[in-house]
Order: structure tokens, then sequence, then C-alpha cells
């Protein structure tokens, strides 16, 4: 009979091991973010109103109709008078770039935010056992990763991955391959450093469509330590909850919208399509589809699916009936919202798109004004803002969204894994207190509006 008994509880006991096996399995296996470093270039890189006007003075290329446009564009940018530009334009030399330019550029980054990362840590550069770096717009060789291992003496044996054309949503991109791989191996350490170089890339031509470009783009960096170690865990900053990727490169509307190329004149440069803002809605729309039944609570779901049947049934709809379609409250699984600050349109569009207050909004604003649109690495200036502001609390749920040329809508929520203090090397930490400012609207108009009145028959370029 015992044996009877114990015949029949073995296979219990395997079933139950089994599944404790898989359940700590899984503990080797989350993404947590250690720390993160935003870079601040140095103040002598600043780029205010005045400068700007110089910058288009010498741009002999330019007429009557390109400063207008210049004008306006950079007034609504949203963008503040404290960006930072490369070295190059500050030497009259951004019609003439080097690949030497880039590269410099690159490594003040480099030798500034991943040291800091490595001495906040006390993570040193032989623990580091994955080392992924995107830089969209420049391409060196060695990699831009070799140079990194080659400046800090990194182990031979570190799983090296350099990532290139993937454009503002690389970040996340980067976390998704972290990801994958911290699934399969124990114990390990990741760094990824997230940029994109200006130093090359800054257009000297005449189309509209890539001087827009000039208008939002500025420089900027972050460097991030993730691990999926457990004893860490309770050192962690954020854990990975949920990733998604959503690509339309299928879609030649999407795929052509943001695309380098070169102009008439054969002059490169970043072509930003007027249909962005659709694109960028479509992208994000058939995105959420996808992430909203991973993200939000059951209540939210069942509430959404029951006020859209029943707006069915009713056969009304926002134009026949006056009454507006049901709309998903992202806020029930989302306590921060972390958008790509691309822009002021874009920036607007997601807010529309997802009903979202100023409140919510505040740190994307905040970081275009603050240092434009770093590319890729915006995501972590926004969440820097959060950070200095003390708004992130144990337990809070943290949506990252980014946009970028693809066309991609790629985001991820983290959860904040202990209460966070504002540390001494946060790239807000000099001017958290001025923001926000009591107005955004930049001086640009106020010294320059005169352009608007100018004729072109009787136009002469300031000299």
């Amino acid at each position: 009979m015992e044996l009877l008994i114990l015949l029949y509880a073995l296979p219990i006991f395997y079933f139950l091991f089994m599944i404790g096996k898989r359940v700590y399995a899984r503990g080797d296996q989350e993404c947590y973010i250690l720390d993160y470093q935003c870079y601040k270039p140095p103040n002598d890189r600043m780029i205010d109103t005045e400068f700007c006007y110089e910058i288009i003075k010498r741009t002999k290329e330019l007429g009557l109709p390109e400063c207008k446009f210049l004008l306006q564009a950079t007034v609504s940018s949203g963008i503040g008078e404290k960006t930072y530009a490369p070295k190059i334009v500050f030497e009259g030399r951004e019609q003439n770039p080097t690949v030497l330019d880039g590269v410099f550029e690159m490594e003040e980054f480099f030798h500034d935010s991943v040291a800091k990362l490595f001495a906040k840590t006390g993570i040193r550069p032989s623990e580091i056992d994955v080392l992924l770096v995107n830089v969209s717009m420049l391409t060196t060789v060695p990699s831009l990763a070799a140079r990194l291992i080659n400046h800090y003496k990194m182990r031979d044996d570190i799983k090296v991955y350099n990532l290139t054309g993937m454009g503002c949503s690389a970040s996340l991109i980067s976390v998704d391959v972290v990801r994958n791989i911290f699934k399969s191996n124990k114990n390990l350490h990741a760094l990824v450093v997230t940029t994109e170089s200006m130093a090359p890339n800054w257009y000297a031509g005449t189309d509209k469509s890539m001087l827009l470009a000039n208008c939002l783009f500025r420089i900027g960096g972050c460097a991030i330590l993730l691990t999926n170690k457990r004893a860490l865990k309770h050192k962690a900053m954020f854990k990975l909850n949920c990733l998604l990727r959503t690509h339309h490169g299928a879609r030649d509307e999407s795929y052509n919208c943001c695309i380098q190329k070169e102009d008439e004149q054969g002059r490169l440069g970043f072509h930003l399509g007027k249909n962005l803002p659709k694109v960028g809605t479509v992208a994000l729309v058939d995105h959420l589809k996808e992430l909203a039944p991973k993200i939000l609570p059951m209540s939210e779901l069942l509430r959404f699916m029951v006020m859209f049947l029943v707006q069915k049934m009713s056969k009304t709809s926002s134009v026949a009936g006056g009454k507006t379609k049901p709309v998903i409250n992202f806020k029930t699984g989302v306590d921060h919202f972390c958008l790509h600050a691309g822009g002021r349109a874009v920036i607007d569009g997601v807010k529309l798109s997802l009903g979202l207050s100023e409140y919510d909004i505040e740190p994307s604003r905040m970081t275009m004004h603050r240092f434009g649109n770093t590319s890729a690495s915006s995501l972590w200036y926004v969440l820097g803002y959060m950070e200095a502001k003390k708004r992130l609390k144990k337990g809070d749920k943290v949506w990252m969204i980014s946009l970028g040329a693809g066309f991609e809508c790629n985001s991820g929520l983290w959860e904040v894994v202990r209460n966070l203090d504002l540390d001494d090397a946060n790239a807000w930490k000099d001017c958290i207190e001025g923001y926000p400012p009591v107005t955004l609207v930049n001086p640009f108009m106020e010294k320059f509006g005169w352009i608007n009145q100018e004729d072109p028959a009787t136009f002469i370029r300031p000299e």
C-alpha cells in the first residue's frame, strides 16, 4: 500500500519540482536597469538664438523662403535656447565635416557618460558581458563598439553588437536584444550605449524637408547598465515588464517618410516628410492594439469591450450620433508616460491619441525644450526629468514609447523597483528647479520676426 502511494506521489512531486524549477529560472531571465547616465555636453556647445542666426547668415545658399521656413519651424518645434550642437558647428565647418569629427563627437560622449556610469555603480569594465552600441548615422571601422572596448580594456569574450540605421527608436531595440540574451544566459551585465552623430550630418542645403532636422536634432546620449543577476535585484532601479516592437517598413509611405538621402544638389541630409504625423499615428494605433492586452488590467479591457459592443449595437458613431468613440484608458495600467521628445507635433500627436494630460507629457515637453531631439537617447532624458522631479515611486509603472525611421513604433513598460533619489550625476540636476518655465515660447520670433515682412524682390541677405 505504501509503495502504491509512493508511486502515485512521485509524478506529483516531479510535476511540482518542474514548476518550481521553471519559476525559479525565470528570476534569472529578468531584465533590470542598475543605473543610467545621460550625457550633458560642456556649456561651450550651447546653441542660443543669436548663434542660430549666425549659422543662417554664413549659409549662403539660404534665401528668403528658407529663412522664413527655418524661423517658423524653430518657433513651433518647442526647442529652447540651451540645447547643444557639435563642436564642428562652432568652428564654422559644418558644411565640410570629416569622419574624425564624428568620431571625436562620439568619444567625447563615451569618455564622459560611460565613465560616470562605471564610477557610480561600482561595476568595472571587465565585468561587462554584453556591449551594445547604437548610432544610426555614423559607421566606422573598427566599429564604435570596438573603440569602447579598446578604451576601457574590456574582456576578450565580451558579446558585442553595433547597431546602425535604427533611428529614434533604437534604444528599445537595443534593450530588446539584451533581453533576449538574458533569457538564455545567467548572471550577466550588459552595457547599452545609445546616441546619434550630428557632426557629419548637419544639412547645408535648401531642401525644407531636410532643413527641419537642423531645427529639431541636437547632440546627446545615454549609457545604460542592465543585469539579470538575481543578487543585484535590490540595487536595481527598474525592471522590464513588457517590450513590444511594431515595424511598418513594408509600407512604402511609412518607409519613405524618414530617410537619409541626397538633395538635388547632391548634399546629404535627413528627409522628414509631411506625412510623418499620419504615419506615426497609424504605427502607434497598430502597436496599441497588440500592446493593450499585455499591460492593462482585465477590468479596463472588459469596460472597453462592453462600451464598444453597446455602441456598435445601437448603431451610433461619433459622426452620426454625436457621441465619441470609446477610448481605452491607459492610465489604469500606467503611472508615467515616457514619450520620445521628437518635437511638439510628435508629442501633441501621442497626447491626443492616448488621451493624456499636460502633466503626463510635461517630461517630454521639457526635454524637447532643454535638450532638443537627441534621437534614440531622448527617452532617457525624459526618464531623468521624472527622476529629478521625484515622480517615481516604488511599484510605479513607466511606459516608454518611441517612434523612429523604418517606420517603427516600439515601447517598453518598466516597473520602479525602489524609491529613487536625485543623484549628482543627473543631467537635470543644475536646472530642474527652473522647470517647467513660465513659458516655453522661445525668442526667435521676437528677435527675427521681421523676416516675415520682407519682400523677396528687395530682400538683401544680412552679412
